[in-house]
């Protein structure tokens, strides 16, 4: 196919576009840069045009013109992914969805939204609404949208009650419009919701979501500091066990990364205090107290509600899951990261391996999260980056050692997830993107059904960098 670019954008022209060539820039890009190997392959990557539609006869009206003409187009919220997976590989037409913010229902227990609507206003609008809150959020809440967590994100703050995103129930609706010579709406439930959650894009639009709420309450955010890693580690997981405390978030820093990485922290801890980030319920606290109180080696060094630091750190939610790497990058550019899954039962157990073998190399960031039913951790540790080859031997030594790895060092569906192909997600790619036009390159099924995994894959459509 040879997409005609031109009279696409001509035929749309009536549809609010993006013209700045800046703005158009920025708009193809997400934080792929936090991996040194997607910076040197898609820096180069830039859209055609921007569109911004403002209903979903919008949507369908750029879908079916550019099907007509061959032209690729990429969906994307606010782009706060890490994993190139809003970017535009094959150029064409991205659709920006910041037009798409309604709150169009609240009800007990659930919100009925479109995806273009930030998280930080999704929240406020419910707890002003009926005192609720959604479950779970990435640590990038404030600028990203509902959208892009469900289409991209599998994970974050609130996890450590509700597990990952895709676990039954976390998602309760989603619409969604094909890529056809006639697009369709289409309403997923159940089963059906796993065609569309985190496939980037790749096989329909989403145009709106209903998703379950919880109680929101005035968090209590906390740090707890350590002498000791394997103890604060311990802490979080018997922590999270206690099933009478409301927690929304547990992660745990390796010393000497809060002194060294934490600017507002810095000056409250030591460069061997592990610390821990904690996020409860303010009904809970007495309970907290006395959990807290049994572990000789616990020092709470800051709760909101005392307000006693003379710089307030902000939300602690925003030291953890992919804000720690950010916070890395600003003092250290060299510094990457891992995304790895310790698995129930021994998730303590594999940790002090990786650290036995590693050392400051790999220093250990963890999430406390439900799996199952079961506490466990994912780790998003900080990586002291040298080479494309020995990042990939960390990534192979982690995997020998029988850790899960979620590769952030990859733009592709099944390289950034478990190496195989989601068969549901494949067959309905057939089925409401016959072209092949939607967010091309981040499916290797749909191009390479016999793909090896035995490197990093590289899209044969992509944009070439320009001599």
């Amino acid at each position: 196919m040879t997409p005609d670019v031109a009279a696409a954008k001509q035929a749309l022209s009536h549809i609010e576009m993006d013209e700045n060539p800046a703005t158009i820039r920025s708009k193809s890009r997400d934080f792929f840069w936090y991996s040194p190997m997607l910076k040197a392959r898609l820096d180069h990557v830039q859209a055609d045009f921007v569109v911004n539609p403002k209903s979903e006869a919008e949507v369908i009206e750029v879908l079916k013109t550019c099907y007509a003409h061959d032209v690729p187009v990429t969906v994307r919220g606010a782009g706060t992914g890490n994993y190139g997976q809003a970017m535009p590989l094959a150029g064409g037409c991205v659709m920006h969805m910041k037009n798409f913010a309604q709150v169009k229902e609240i009800h007990p227990g659930r919100v009925i939204v479109e995806p273009g609507c930030i998280i930080k206003d999704l929240d406020a609008a419910t707890r002003a609404h009926s005192g609720q809150e959604v479950r779970m959020m990435p640590s990038t809440a404030n600028t990203a949208t509902i959208g892009g967590f469900v289409a991209g994100g599998s994970g974050g703050v609130g996890s450590v009650k509700w597990g990952a995103l895709r676990d039954l129930g976390n998602i309760i609706r989603l619409r969604v419009i094909t890529m056809e010579a006639e697009p369709r709406v289409l309403e997923f439930r159940g089963e059906e919701l796993a065609r569309v959650s985190h496939a980037y894009g790749t096989n329909g639009i989403i145009t709106e979501i209903e998703m379950p709420l919880a109680p929101a309450y005035d968090w209590v955010d906390m740090f707890v500091a350590f002498d000791s890693f394997p103890e604060a580690a311990q802490y979080a997981c018997d922590l999270a066990n206690e099933d009478g405390i409301v927690l929304k978030l547990a992660s745990v820093y390796e010393a000497p990364m809060a002194h060294s990485y934490f600017q507002r922290v810095k000056e409250h801890v030591t460069e061997t205090d592990t610390l821990v980030g904690l996020m409860v319920a303010p009904h809970s606290m007495d309970g907290f107290e006395t959990f807290t109180a049994r572990r000789p080696g616990a020092r709470i060094i800051f709760r909101s509600d005392a307000n006693d630091w003379p710089r307030d750190p902000g939300p602690v939610f925003e030291f953890g899951w992919n804000h720690t790497t950010l916070r890395a990058l600003k003092f250290d550019p060299k510094i990457t990261y891992l995304q790895v899954r310790y698995q129930f039962p021994k998730h303590l157990e594999l940790v002090e391996k990786v650290r036995a073998t590693f050392g400051a190399e790999v220093l250990q960031h963890l999430e406390v999260l439900r799996e199952g039913g079961k506490v466990c951790f994912a780790g998003l540790p900080l990586v002291s980056y040298t080479s494309d080859e020995r990042l990939e031997e960390i990534v192979r030594m982690h995997e020998d050692m029988g850790c899960m790895i979620f590769n952030p060092h990859r733009y592709t569906l099944e390289e950034g997830g478990r190496q195989s192909a989601d068969a549901r997600q494949l067959a309905f790619k057939r089925e409401a993107d016959p072209k092949g036009l939607l967010n091309p390159g981040k499916m290797i099924t749909w191009d390479d059904p016999d793909w090896a995994y035995d490197r990093i894959y590289d899209y044969p459509g992509m944009l070439q960098v320009e001599p």
